[in-house]
């Protein structure tokens, strides 16, 4: 267990040639010894699938809905722009430019040639075009990462590292392989002692990452490499340092570096959707007894935050965030002593694939928090009104600020976070707090998320040691 796993995200990527002089090499007088997972550059998977926030077509969802050729071929003109000038930007030397010049016209262009076959031949009626998408999904996604780790070998190369370029994407294999297959295929005769590995996010796999992960694929192909090469540490690189709230929110100089926490509160943060690992990621890490640093790429020396499974040595809040959700709710006055109400709801959202961030109920009502999109919480409450006519359900736009930590016992959050609310002059709709002292939760509106988060930072983090409370 001599080496590390490290992960760059897209964001990062974009200022790959800045981490040349910090995180890939610098000034180590090792740079060996460290396998890199890499993510497409930024924005480019947006072009390829479709836009993450606003949901703009790409090439996917272009192919996927156009009854003709041009609408998916004009977006595959937009993405092959797009990667094409992503690594002039970080390309010095013209014969580099040349290379990845060349190798993005290859494999966009047997994409392209793919999809055209794929056309023609789903215009026989034995063949489905709704039967391939999910592989055509995959197969257009993997372009992107790529063609970065591609870009990143030879900027390295150049640079004087003996650096190799991992495939993992499946590109014109005609095997069929699970996951770990794929990885150890490609891994056998890498020596990362010597040499510096360049590996895709994207791994191309009889299980289809995106059938469960979507573009969550990267952490899951990262934490499964970190586990079966036995690393010694996998380590994230993100253009910031995890911290006690959002910086740009709270402010640059109150915020605090985490340093240390455990993945128990890291899959609390995935559940308010800020994630520092994909949950299920996290699940292999944590089984393989690898431990996850989160660093910010552009400050090399510092050592970031390290997630492990060791206990708090002293309560405090760790981290205030929040998001937006709705609350669906549901009341029925014959609901007392009766079954059945919250397994309905839940095959409900299920079936549309809602996701529950909180619950809570009381004698005759059924209060969901839940992280979707308008146009299908209508669905949903229109299903509920079918199965139950006599009920009232009903849902409205809210917000959830939660204070987060390894262990919150004995720090009266919940008070001491209300009174926070009602001095920042924010009334809190709920407040919920479990048996286990990990995190607590504030139900706002909508609009005063932002002042929410504000006042509990300032009342449960920057002022901790003075409101603990008094011992009696």
């Amino acid at each position: 267990m001599t080496h590390t796993v490290e992960k760059i995200g897209g964001t990062s990527m974009s200022r790959v040639h800045e981490l040349r002089d910090t995180v890939l090499i610098g000034d180590r007088q090792n740079p060996y010894g460290r396998i890199f997972v890499v993510s497409a550059f930024g924005g480019i998977t947006n072009l390829l699938l479709e836009h993450k926030k606003s949901g703009e077509p790409g090439v996917y969802a272009a192919f996927a809905s156009s009854e003709d050729d041009h609408g998916w071929l004009a977006a595959l003109d937009r993405a092959s722009t797009a990667m094409l000038e992503a690594h002039r930007a970080v390309l010095d030397h013209p014969g580099d430019v040349d290379s990845a010049d060349a190798f993005v016209r290859d494999r966009l262009l047997g994409a392209k040639n793919c999809l055209i076959d794929l056309q023609r031949l789903c215009s026989y009626g034995h063949f489905r075009l709704s039967e391939h998408m999910l592989q055509t999904r995959e197969l257009l996604s993997g372009l992107g990462e790529a063609h970065s780790a591609f870009v990143t070998t030879l900027m390295l190369q150049r640079a004087g590292i003996s650096a190799r370029f991992v495939d993992l994407s499946g590109w014109r294999d005609e095997g069929e392989v699970t996951l770990d297959q794929r990885i150890l295929g490609a891994m056998e005769g890498v020596d990362p002692a010597s040499e510096m590995p360049i590996v895709t996010g994207y791994a191309q796999c009889r299980e289809g990452l995106m059938r469960e992960f979507d573009r969550g694929y990267s952490e899951v192909t990262f934490s499964r490499l970190a586990a079966l090469t036995g690393a010694r540490e996998a380590i994230i690189h993100k253009e910031f340092h995890l911290s006690s709230a959002d910086p740009k929110l709270v402010g640059h100089d109150v915020v605090r570096k985490l340093g240390r926490t455990n993945y128990d509160v890291a899959d609390q943060l995935s559940n308010l959707g800020m994630e520092a690992i994909h949950p299920k990621a996290a699940k292999t890490l944590r089984q393989s007894g690898v431990p996850l640093r989160v660093t910010n790429a552009f400050e090399p020396h510092d050592p970031g935050t390290l997630i492990d499974d060791q206990p708090a040595t002293e309560p405090a809040v760790e981290i205030v965030t929040g998001l937006d959700l709705f609350a669906l709710e549901l009341f029925e006055q014959d609901m007392v002593g009766a079954k059945g109400y919250d397994a309905t709801i839940l095959e409900v959202l299920t079936r549309h694939k809602v996701r529950i961030v909180s619950k809570v109920s009381n004698a005759n009502t059924i209060t969901h928090y839940v992280d979707s999109s308008l146009k299908v919480l209508r669905r949903v409450e229109k299903d509920l009104t079918e199965r139950y006519p006599s009920a009232c359900v009903s849902s409205r736009a809210v917000a959830m600020a939660s204070a987060v930590g390894r262990d919150l016992d004995g720090l009266a959050v919940l008070s001491r976070g209300l009174n926070a609310l009602a001095d920042a002059g924010v009334s809190a709709i709920g407040a919920t707090q479990g048996p286990r002292p990990v995190d607590v939760q504030f139900i706002v509106e909508r609009d005063a998320l932002a002042s929410s988060i504000k006042a509990l930072h300032r009342a449960l983090v920057e002022d901790a040691k003075a409101a603990l409370p008094k011992a009696a």
